[in-house]
C-alpha cells in the first residue's frame, strides 16, 4: 500500500487478481471515482474478486478480464485506460492449492492436473506420461532447480511404464522414493522442486512474466518519450515473486530500467514479510517484492 500509494481517482490494474485482497484494499482508496482492473485466469477467483472489489470500492469502475496476464497490457490499453498502479502477485491463489482436484498440492491426492486456466490444453500428468526422459529432467532441473532431477526423471519413467502416474500422491511417492525425507522438520518436503517444476511448465509461467515485464518496459520507454501508453506517467508496478526463477527477471528488468532513466527503483533489494507476518501466514514467508515507479526523461525521480 505504501509502494502503490493509491489515490482517489486513480486506475489500479491486479494482473493476479486471485479473491480480491490486494485489490479490495486498494480500491477502498480510490473512491469515489477511481477504476480497478482484475485480472485473472482462473474465472471463479476472478468472480469472487469482483464481487469483493465491489463491496470495498462501492461507485467505482470494475473491469474484470479472464485471461493471461501477458496479453493485460493490450487489453488495459484497449479499454482506453492508462494505469497508475500495477500490481503482480505470483504463483497461485489459496483456493487453487487448497483444491485437491487442481492437483497443485502433494498433501492432497488429487488428480494430476496443476492447470491455474482450467482451458489450457495440456496437464501435468501428460507431461510426465510423454516428455522423453531427457526433457523431463530438463523441466525439473530448469524450473525446479533440483539438483537430483536425472535421477527424478528415470524413476519418473519407470514408473510410468508400469501403469501411468495420474495422481499428485503418486508423483510424490515417486519422488520421496528417489529423495527421502529428512529428519529435519524445516526442511522442504522431497517432491516440493519437481511440483513447482510440472506447474510451471503446465502454465508457461516464466514466459508469462517475461512477457508482462516487456510491456512495462515497452511503456516506460513509451511514458519517457511522452507519447501515450498502458502506463501514466509516475506509474508504480510492483510484483510479487516467490522462488528465484521469479525474481531474477523482475530484479533484471527493473534494474535495467532505473539504468537507463526510464524508472526510479521504490525498493532497495527484494522486500520480505516481518517475522510476525511470516508467523501468522506461513505462505508468505519465501514472498519478495520489487517495485519501480516510471519517470518522464528529462524529469528528475522523486
Amino acid at each position: 500500500m505504501e509502494l502503490l500509494a493509491p489515490a482517489p481517482g486513480q486506475v489500479y490494474v491486479d494482473c493476479t487478481a486471485g479473491l480480491g485482497g490486494h485489490a479490495s484494499a486498494i480500491a477502498a482508496r480510490l473512491r469515489p471515482s477511481g477504476t480497478v482492473i482484475l485480472n485473472d485466469v482462473d474465472p471463479g477467483n476472478l468472480a469472487k474478486a469482483e464481487a469483493a472489489v465491489r463491496t470495498s470500492g462501492p461507485g467505482i469502475q470494475v473491469i474484470p478480464i479472464q485471461g493471461n496476464f501477458a496479453d493485460l497490457p493490450r487489453k488495459v490499453a484497449e479499454h482506453g485506460l492508462a494505469a497508475d498502479m500495477v500490481l503482480a502477485d505470483l504463483g497461485f491463489a489459496s483456493t487453487q492449492v487448497d483444491d485437491a482436484g487442481r492437483g497443485l498440492s502433494f498433501s492432497r491426492d488429487g488428480p494430476l492436473d496443476m492447470r491455474l486456466d482450467p482451458t489450457l490444453p495440456v496437464t501435468a500428468a501428460e507431461l510426465v506420461a510423454t516428455l522423453p526422459e531427457e526433457e523431463l529432467a530438463q523441466v525439473i532441473r530448469m524450473y525446479g532447480e533440483e539438483r537430483e532431477a536425472g535421477r527424478i526423471a528415470r524413476k519418473l519413467v519407470r514408473e510410468r511404464e508400469r501403469s501411468p502416474i495420474t495422481t499428485t500422491g503418486r508423483l510424490a511417492e515417486a519422488v520421496r522414493s528417489v529423495l527421502p525425507r529428512r529428519f529435519d522438520p524445516s526442511a522442504i518436503d522431497p517432491a516440493t522442486r519437481t511440483f513447482q517444476a510440472l506447474r510451471i511448465a503446465v502454465n508457461d509461467e516464466i514466459g508469462t512474466l517475461e512477457a508482462l515485464l516487456a510491456g512495462v518496459e515497452r511503456a516506460a520507454r513509451s511514458v519517457g518519450r511522452g507519447a501515450g501508453a498502458w502506463l501514466r506517467p509516475g506509474a508504480r508496478v510492483a510484483i510479487v515473486g516467490f522462488h528465484s526463477l521469479e525474481d531474477r527477471p523482475v530484479k533484471r528488468a527493473f534494474g535495467g530500467l532505473a539504468a537507463t532513466g526510464l524508472a526510479e527503483l521504490l525498493t532497495d533489494g527484494p522486500v520480505g514479510p516481518t517475522e510476525r507476518e511470516a508467523a501468522s501466514n506461513p505462505r508468505s514467508r519465501s514472498s519478495r517484492l520489487r517495485a519501480v515507479k516510471l519517470v518522464t526523461v528529462g524529469s528528475p525521480a522523486v
